[in-house]
């Protein structure tokens, strides 16, 4: 049982920064931010949850059912992430590529102590056995004082070279020219080692010049997810189930007419729209799964939206869901999200495993939370920095999706463009 206690906030800007301060202290943390992107499903402006109860830790043997019973007998808030790497419990699959990181496949945690931010409201709730210790902690985050620390700029390296993914992207092409498959999402990883940062800081940067709708700053012991991700995975509200997929990117410009132009040529570009629209067919399928018959709608098809760094082309697609239907049986049947995959999604992820060099672990995974009435809401893992403070292993990866009209060139380019915050906020002190 949970106590709840409403404060009011003057000032929620300033409050945010040190409420994200004061739970690091934790070993477990949640910091998800929408940054006030007005989203038309957005819940809170932010929540925070720190210090674990109970928690669920696992590989990706058995992991949806391991969820499940974690889930359905706790009954409560949960906060955690599922790896892409959960697809060899779903599907006949395996990921053999190296991994530096070692994050465990699924965590989730009931946390001791949860904030909700709403415009200026801010609800506070604490499990009973630690309801006496609201009052001191809003004493303390009010009050808590920020203080920068310097950190070693690391060296960053890209784990295949510019001539290798060229030649990777034209086998993929070859692929789909074979007609294995239609579309797939291809990734490459850049790495530090012996990697000394400061991950609140680093998050704090990467969110100022991202204002991502679905930030987010996780902690579990010396595992860090520092992400500024613009992309919804999946989320169920009652009996609604809402996916939003990006595909389609264009970069931004400090030019208004020529912003405007990039905007306008991405909302035309028969290259982005197709790609969208094969992942929107891959979602509207995954979805059916547990969907009420004929209840699978695209409510918005290839909707131009602005970030800071980037345009981005988004869908939205919903369904409706019985209430005898398990919240893991919906995640389990759309995980891994298309978005990250490909279509078909098994001969995509195959294939995606047979030519990327990195396990992607945490990355093209998914952070965010249940409640105790079974809904959720959980990001895609992109725009994201991975570190392992006990190995001293950083790691960040970008992608793009390879369709037929792709050019091997450009989608480097992107790729590029995607990683360009990354190395920004890691190459300054």
């Amino acid at each position: 049982m949970r106590t709840a206690i409403t404060k009011h906030i003057s000032n929620p800007k300033d409050f945010k920064q040190r409420l994200l301060h004061w739970s690091n202290q934790f070993r477990e943390v949640a910091f998800l931010d929408s940054n006030e992107y007005q989203q038309k499903y957005s819940s809170f402006d932010c929540i925070v949850a720190v210090e674990a109860f109970t928690s669920v830790v696992t590989d990706y043997h058995n992991a949806f059912e391991d969820l499940h019973q974690y889930q359905s007998h706790s009954k409560d808030w949960l906060f955690g992430y599922l790896s892409y790497d959960l697809k060899n419990d779903t599907e006949a699959l395996q990921s053999k590529n190296y991994d530096g990181l070692d994050f465990p496949d699924l965590y989730f945690f009931q946390p001791k102590k949860i904030f909700f931010l709403k415009g200026n409201t801010l609800e506070v709730c604490y499990l009973n056995m630690c309801d006496d210790e609201v009052e001191d902690d809003f004493i303390e985050i009010s009050d808590f004082k920020i203080s920068k620390v310097d950190f070693q700029i690391p060296k960053i390296e890209q784990r295949i070279s510019k001539e290798i993914y060229l030649q990777k992207v034209t086998k993929m092409l070859e692929y789909i020219h074979f007609g294995s498959i239609y579309e797939a999402n291809f990734c490459m990883e850049f790495f530090a080692k012996e990697a000394s940062i400061n991950p609140v800081e680093i998050y704090e940067k990467l969110d100022t010049i991202s204002k991502a709708p679905f930030a987010t700053f996780f902690k579990n012991n010396n595992q860090y997810l520092l992400s500024a991700s613009p992309e919804r995975y999946l989320k169920k509200e009652n009996e609604k189930v809402i996916s939003q997929p990006i595909k389609g990117t264009a970069r931004r410009s400090f030019d208004i007419e020529q912003d405007a132009f990039l905007k306008s040529e991405l909302a035309k570009s028969e290259k982005e729209r197709s790609e969208n629209i094969m992942i929107v067919d891959l979602v509207r399928n995954d979805l059916s799964h547990t969907a009420k018959k004929g209840s699978v709608v695209v409510e918005e098809l290839c909707e131009v939206y602005t970030f800071k760094q980037v345009h981005q082309m988004i869908s939205t697609i919903v369904s409706k869901v019985e209430n005898t239907v398990s919240p893991i049986e919906i995640l389990k049947t759309t995980f891994p999200m298309g978005s990250m995959t490909g279509a078909p999604k098994i001969s995509a992820m195959k294939i995606i495993e047979e030519l990327e060099e990195t396990k992607r672990g945490l990355y093209s995974g998914a952070v965010g939370y249940f409640t105790p009435a079974g809904d959720f809401d959980f990001n895609v893992v992109i725009r994201s920095i991975l570190y392992n403070a006990k190995n001293q292993y950083l790691s960040f990866s970008v992608g793009s999706a390879i369709t037929s009209q792709s050019v091997p060139e450009n989608e480097y380019e992107e790729c590029l463009l995607k990683a360009k915050a990354m190395f920004e906020v890691l190459q300054s002190n």
